[in-house]
């Protein structure tokens, strides 16, 4: 599907073009036109596939339909998202499709100081983007109103459960009429992401545009076998490769992230952390001098790192492997993305194997083992 043979206003047709979009990805060929007759839609995919665009085109489409926004906007979409990187990412393409509309957007996250978003609010906003928390807080204290949301998107619904928003997404749906269009995605269906689906949906359009936690066929994986001791100059090794450009290196701890970029720089790599413990201005610093290369690495904890999108990432290695299988198909998702290939490497301690042996059951998959002299695990 064309996206300029789609009936489309012409401010959102024009946006579309100058954003570089010619086809609609599988979830935006089944997404957007479900999503435009009105259906609610149960959209399962990981990341990388276009589902942003998948609901940010059709909803502003619907708006400018709905003769929105009048003079005195209200809060007529509600797009809730996990962390503040996702947050913000919408938020960035929502300021890009709809920047031929007068559909105003703001975006809610914790972190910050409150006030300068309450400012926005009180201007007047059609689309709304935030984080559970803090838009639970800004609820409680009457800065927002959700009595005229007709469009309700909940973004990567299986990490708000992972992160435990799902009680405060609950109590923000019952502000929310019933009357209401929901489109829901999520990268895994868990049992009680299939519960919450089954409260919030009607009749819905169940997309699937590719299985459940498969990774992503573009993407080629290593693993590398290590005793734990040697992982840093292991990893010393690894990025001596010119070839990887740009990195995200995953770790399971904050204070290891930390350690990490700290020891990387020392020998001479340029490289940044980015996880819970950072306030909002180091993350995005750190963020936009690694999209921008200036920074080659990024240490990253899994929460942190979701949302992230950058453009020709050649390079994901896990420092550790992640405590779920479901997330390393998130974590190796930031590279090979829209096309292109990537590269994905693991090492792997003796304590590990068994998370190893997970994560090839689900991706249904052996991944190749590589090997640099003098790096091993000893019988």
């Amino acid at each position: 599907m064309s996206f300029i043979n789609t009936t489309l206003h012409p401010s959102v047709s024009k946006a579309i073009t100058e954003q570089g979009y010619s086809k609609a990805t599988p979830i935006q060929q089944q997404a957007i036109p479900a999503t435009l007759e009105r259906r609610d839609v149960l959209g399962c995919a990981q990341t990388g596939t276009g589902k942003t665009a998948a609901f940010l085109i059709p909803i502003l489409q619907m708006l400018l339909e709905d003769n929105y926004p009048q003079r005195r906007p209200c809060i007529k979409a509600l797009i809730l998202a996990p962390t503040r990187e996702l947050a913000l990412q919408i938020a960035e393409n929502t300021q890009s499709l709809s920047a031929h509309t007068t559909i105003k957007h703001v975006v809610l996250f914790g972190g910050v100081s409150q006030q300068p978003q309450i400012d926005k609010l009180r201007a007047g906003v059609d689309i709304l983007i935030a984080t559970p928390g803090r838009l639970k807080d800004l609820m409680n204290q009457g800065h927002v109103a959700l009595n005229q949301v007709k469009y309700l998107v909940l973004d990567e619904a299986d990490r708000m459960l992972d992160m435990g928003f799902i009680h405060d997404i609950k109590q923000i749906i019952r502000h929310i009429p019933a009357d209401r269009q929901t489109l829901f995605f999520s990268a895994t269906m868990p049992t009680e992401i299939l519960k919450l689906t089954h409260a919030l949906l009607r009749n819905p359009v169940r997309i699937e545009v590719t299985p459940v936690a498969t990774a992503a066929e573009q993407v080629t994986q290593y693993v590398y076998f290590s005793e734990k001791q040697q992982k840093p100059s292991l990893l010393l090794n690894l990025l001596g490769n010119q070839a990887s450009e740009t990195v995200i290196v995953f770790t399971k701890m904050k204070h290891v992230a930390d350690k990490l970029s700290r020891f990387l720089n020392k020998e001479g790599i340029s490289a940044a952390a980015i996880h819970g413990n950072k306030s909002q201005l180091q993350r995005q610093t750190a963020l936009e001098r690694f999209k921008h290369r200036q920074t080659r690495v990024l240490v990253a904890t899994d929460i942190a790192a979701r949302g992230i999108d950058v453009d020709k990432l050649s390079h994901v290695i896990n420092y550790d492997l992640p405590q779920t299988a479901e997330t390393y198909v998130h974590r190796i998702g930031r590279t090979g993305r829209a096309g292109a290939a990537g590269t994905a490497i693991s090492i792997c301690s003796r304590e590990e194997k068994p998370m190893l042996i997970e994560i090839q059951k689900l991706i249904k998959k052996t991944i190749t083992v590589a090997s640099i002299p003098g790096y091993s695990q000893k019988n």
